[in-house]
C-alpha cells in the first residue's frame, strides 16, 4: 500500500501584515500583559489607535502589541501618561526623520553616480 505525501495538499498559512488588527481586546491584553481597562485608557490618551471592526469592535495589530510593549516599559519605569505620550510622539518622529535621511542618503548617491557618469569622457567618441 502506498502513502500518500500530503504535503502538496497543505496550502501554507501565512501571517497576517504586522499592522493588520486580528486580536480582540481581551486577547491584545492577555499576549501583552496589561488590562482591558489600561487598553481602553492608552487609547484614550492617543498612545495607539486598534483598528474597529464593522461592528466597532476593537482589533489590535501585532505593531499595536509592540507599541504596547513600549508603554508598558515606560509605564513601568515611572512615566506618567503625559510622558509617554511625548516620549512616543519624539520616538516616532525620530524614526519618520531616520527614513527620509535614508531615503535622501540613496537620492544624494544616485545623484552623485550620474554626475561621475556626465563628468567621465566617452572614449569611444575618439
Amino acid at each position: 500500500m502506498a502513502t500518500q505525501d500530503t504535503t502538496d495538499k497543505v496550502s501554507k498559512v501565512e501571517p497576517p501584515p504586522s499592522d493588520r488588527g486580528v486580536y480582540g481586546i481581551s486577547v491584545a491584553a492577555e499576549l501583552s500583559g496589561i488590562s482591558v481597562q489600561s487598553l481602553r485608557l492608552y487609547e484614550r490618551h492617543g498612545l495607539l489607535t486598534p483598528e474597529r471592526s464593522a461592528g466597532g469592535t476593537r482589533r489590535y495589530s501585532a505593531d499595536d502589541l509592540v507599541r504596547l510593549q513600549r508603554i508598558g516599559e515606560l509605564v513601568a519605569a515611572g512615566v506618567n501618561l503625559a510622558g509617554v505620550v511625548r516620549i512616543l510622539s519624539l520616538e516616532d518622529r525620530n524614526a519618520a526623520l531616520g527614513d527620509r535621511n535614508i531615503a535622501l542618503e540613496d537620492d544624494n548617491a544616485a545623484l552623485r553616480a550620474g554626475t561621475k557618469r556626465a563628468k567621465t569622457p566617452n572614449r569611444s567618441r575618439r
